[in-house]
């Protein structure tokens, strides 16, 4: 931990008693989980909001926290169901339930340290795909009349699947860039009880309409995905969220 961390956070935390507030992180080793370390460390503060749908987790990670007692009374303290329970995410979704705000020092204040055996891995990934998946739907999905989904491949699949029926029904189409799944022109349900079975079309990006929710990973494509999205000139937050 630097000297001033606690200083610095406290004075932010001071002025916004509602908000966990975090900071950049140094990672050790250097260059572990280096794409994690880059979106923690670059998120806007826009996007500390925007993004917490993601496989990432809490935009500002636990390590960093600093928040008012008084604020960590009102959430509701920790989960402490012991191994396997993601009590970092399960405060951070309530505390965003409650009205809180995040923030982050925009300084590195913190030795990340990174080893293999932290307790973050004994966490299941379907753990944290069914709190993210109830999440999405609580905050952004039932705000939603429709929408499409950004990814006709594997993870958008299993996303629309995920969903409450309710929510299916709301998917007008899927879009994509890979032609070959565009030519298929729909993606069929089989696992429907429904007789026909929901067929949702596929479409080109370019020829679907927003709000999406993308199923595609950040900073994985090179930039093509931010490039396409920029494209269409549309605004994170309003006309898309990220969710990968």
């Amino acid at each position: 931990m630097r000297p001033q961390r606690v200083r610095l956070q406290y004075e932010a935390a001071s002025l916004n008693p509602t908000a966990i507030v975090g900071c950049k992180v140094c990672r050790v080793p250097e260059g572990s989980t280096e794409r994690y370390t880059r979106w923690i460390n670059s998120l806007s503060p826009e996007q500390l909001l925007t993004q917490v749908y993601t496989s990432h987790g809490p935009t500002v990670i636990m390590p960093t926290w600093f928040c008012s007692r008084d604020w960590f009374e009102e959430v509701g303290l920790f989960d402490e169901g012991g191994k396997g329970v993601p009590e970092d995410l399960l405060f951070f979704y309530q505390s965003l339930r409650r009205g809180g705000h995040v923030m982050r020092v925009d300084e590195c204040l913190l030795v990340y340290r990174y080893h293999e055996h932290a307790a973050t891995h004994s966490v299941l990934e379907e753990t944290i795909w069914n709190l993210r998946v109830h999440f999405l739907q609580e905050r952004v999905l039932s705000q939603w009349e429709s929408f499409t989904v950004w990814n006709a491949g594997k993870q958008g699949r299993r996303l629309y699947r995920s969903l409450s029926p309710t929510n299916q029904k709301k998917v007008k189409a899927f879009c994509d860039v890979d032609e070959n799944k565009i030519q298929k022109g729909f993606y069929t349900y089989e696992e429907s009880k429904e007789r026909p079975k929901p067929r949702i079309p596929v479409l080109h990006f370019t020829n679907a309409s927003p709000p999406f929710i993308v199923c595609v990973k950040l900073d994985m494509t090179e930039g093509v995905l931010e490039q396409n999205l920029r494209s269409l000139q549309l605004k994170e937050g309003l006309h898309y969220y990220h969710f990968s």
